[in-house]
């Protein structure tokens, strides 16, 4: 299974099992973490959710011969795409959701952090956004959310520039809680669960939902925002000429557009 769930003791585990890949990530993976979490919301049994990948990678981001197929289909259908109805469950889960992250966790590898309750890194851990590199723009109100976290000027170079940071630089900006050593990632992330899980559920629900207050709204607002203007700039010349460099194995060149 390219997408692995296990509760256990009360946590839920979701982790990418794709290493041939690099764990891209499909729609139906999408669509698998998004049923795991709806599941989850409404199953007593599961007090606290985590997040992980492999050791030696997150996630790679999107699969982009999976993505590029199912593009046209973004824009024009009707039904939610499984990746929007992933960082939807995402964005609305009530119990604390934990990631555990080492090696490259690129795009929306770095965006889906941004919903997470806790985040612990790896020494190995690279972070990375390359929306523009891309010829698109943020995504899933990473826009907002990344701002918000850890101020406008940082959020700025590394959403405009999309280069990638290392682990130690995510914490000294505030983005995540911890970085460890990479054999102890793991073992830690589910010591926390455990401690969550050994708490009264409605207590850590209930302090969720008063620190989030309405963000769930204002970030589902800016989740359409940002997707209209991603559909559009994904049928774009720029776009095509990034793809098209990509499979290609070349430096794309951006000058031929205004």
């Amino acid at each position: 299974m390219d997408i692995q769930t296990q509760t256990e003791q009360g946590v839920l585990t979701i982790q990418f099992n794709r290493p041939e890949k690099k764990n891209a990530i499909t729609q139906s993976m999408y669509q698998t973490m998004a049923d795991a979490l709806r599941a989850a919301e409404t199953d007593s049994a599961v007090r606290a959710i985590l997040i992980t990948g492999q050791p030696e990678i997150f996630t790679a981001g999107n699969d982009l011969e999976d993505f590029m197929k199912n593009a046209s289909s973004f824009a024009t259908s009707t039904a939610v795409p499984p990746v929007y109805q992933f960082m939807q469950a995402l964005n609305e889960s009530s119990k604390p959701v934990i990631a555990a992250v080492s090696g490259a966790a690129v795009g929306i590898g770095t965006t889906l952090l941004m919903h997470c309750d806790l985040i612990y890194l790896a020494e190995n851990a690279k972070l990375s956004m390359p929306f523009t590199q891309l010829g698109l723009c943020p995504e899933f109100a990473s826009s907002m959310v990344f701002q918000q976290i850890v101020g406008y000027q940082r959020a700025a170079e590394k959403l405009m520039l999309g280069e990638a940071f290392s682990a130690q630089e995510a914490m000294e900006m505030g983005f995540v809680n911890k970085v460890l050593p990479l054999a102890e990632l793991l073992p830690y992330a589910q010591q926390v669960a455990a401690k969550l899980v050994a708490l009264p559920a409605a207590s850590i629900r209930v302090t969720k939902r008063l620190m989030k207050a309405n963000q769930p709204a204002a970030i589902q607002a800016k989740m359409v925002e940002e997707n209209q203007h991603f559909a559009a700039m994904l049928a774009a010349p720029e776009a095509r000429e990034a793809f098209m460099a990509f499979f290609q194995k070349r430096k794309p060149d951006f000058s031929q557009f205004n």
